[in-house]
């Protein structure tokens, strides 16, 4: 089991930037896909930006251009760089990845709250 714990959520203000942090108890080299999903209250959980295994990425339109997802695998780790941040941004981000070999499943993080004040 590969445990996933994000960080650096928190209360910004509108325009402004965090950047999420989600290092995992093993390697990430060999996920098919890793990213951040959101969760608001009310809405089903949504896809904010992922990445494949063949650097295929994708972002989710309404964070294109503001957010960025990065990875380092030499400390198992992925990031997501939320910038000029909105008001309708905040809830509740998850990291995930996806094994299809050695850890084979889907593992998620707890999650970590992000709050913006307009």
């Amino acid at each position: 089991q590969v445990q996933l714990v994000e960080s650096g959520g928190g209360l910004v203000q509108a325009g402004g930037s965090l950047r999420l942090s989600c290092p995992a108890s093993g390697t990430l080299i060999g996920a098919k896909t890793m990213g951040w999903f959101r969760q608001t209250p009310g809405k089903q959980r949504e896809l904010v930006a992922s990445v494949t295994n063949s650097d295929s990425t994708y972002y989710a339109p309404f964070v294109k251009g503001r957010f960025i997802l990065s990875r380092l695998y030499a400390k198992n780790t992925q990031f997501l760089q939320m910038n000029s941040l909105k008001p309708e941004d905040p809830g509740t981000y998850s990291c995930h990845a996806h094994f299809v070999v050695g850890h084979k499943g889907h593992h998620w993080g707890q999650g970590t709250q992000v709050t913006v004040s307009s």
